[in-house]
C-alpha cells in the first residue's frame, strides 16, 4: 500500500483548487507564489505540478511554466475509460488472488465507510475511499498493474475527489462498492470486473453531473 507523499498531497490540493475554479483557465501557476501559499519548498511544488501536467489540468509552457488547463470532456472520458479498464483488471485479479486477511481488511473498510457516508464526512470518506481502492490494486498482487494503478489514480485524483460534493454521491459510491466487494468474497472474477468497471464510469458520471450544476 503507497503512501501519499507531500508531492501527492501538494497535487491534491492544487488540483482541487484547479478543479473548484480558484484557479481558472488560462491562470499561471507560480511555483514560489505556491509554496507560499501551501508552507513548503519549491521541490515539491515542482513534481506536483508535473502530477497535474500529465492529468491534462494544467500545462507546461516554455517561458510561462505551469497555466491552467481548461480540460475537455472528451478529455476527460479517455482517462475515466482507461482507469475503468485498469481498476476492473485489479477488481478481477483481486477475487482470484487476496487472501483472507486482504479480504477481512478489505470488508472491515467497507463497513466504516458505511458510518461515514451515513455522516455525510465527504473528506474522511475520500480518504477511505482512496484506502478501499488502493486495497484492491494491491490485492491483484501485480505489481507492474499496482504502478499503472496507482499512476493513473494520481492523474484523476482531483476529479474523483470533487464527484463526493454531489448529492446522494456518498451512499451512491458505498452501494456501489458493496457490490464490489461482494463480488471479490465470493471469488467472482467476472463479476468483480464488471462491478468495477461500472463504479469507476459512475464516478465520472457524478462529476460531469457536480460540474453542469456550477
Amino acid at each position: 500500500m503507497a503512501n501519499l507523499t507531500l508531492a501527492d498531497r501538494l497535487a491534491s490540493d492544487i488540483g482541487q483548487a484547479v478543479v473548484d475554479g480558484v484557479f481558472p483557465p488560462g491562470s499561471r501557476l507560480d511555483e514560489t507564489k505556491l509554496a507560499e501559499r501551501f508552507e513548503v519548498s519549491r521541490t515539491p511544488v515542482r513534481e506536483a505540478l508535473r502530477q497535474l501536467a500529465a492529468s491534462g489540468l494544467i500545462e507546461m509552457r516554455p517561458h510561462r511554466g505551469a497555466v491552467v488547463s481548461a480540460i475537455t470532456s472528451e478529455r476527460l472520458n479517455d482517462l475515466f475509460v482507461a482507469m475503468a479498464e485498469i481498476e476492473a483488471t485489479c477488481a478481477r485479479l483481486s477475487a482470484l488472488s487476496m487472501n483472507p486477511i486482504e479480504r477481512k481488511r478489505l470488508a472491515a473498510l467497507h463497513l466504516a465507510m458505511g458510518k461515514l457516508a451515513r455522516k455525510g464526512s465527504e473528506q474522511e470518506y475520500a480518504d477511505a475511499n482512496r484506502e478501499f481502492h488502493l486495497a484492491i490494486y494491491s490485492g491483484a498482487h501485480n505489481t507492474t498493474l499496482l504502478d499503472i494503478a496507482l499512476a493513473m489514480r494520481r492523474r484523476l485524483d482531483p476529479f474523483r475527489r470533487a464527484q463526493f460534493r454531489a448529492a446522494g454521491r456518498l451512499k451512491r459510491s458505498h452501494t456501489e462498492h458493496d457490490t464490489v466487494l461482494q463480488a471479490i468474497l465470493a471469488s467472482d472474477a467476472a463479476a468483480a470486473h464488471a462491478r468495477m468497471h461500472d463504479h469507476v464510469l459512475q464516478v465520472e458520471d457524478a462529476f460531469e453531473t457536480l460540474a453542469r450544476q456550477r
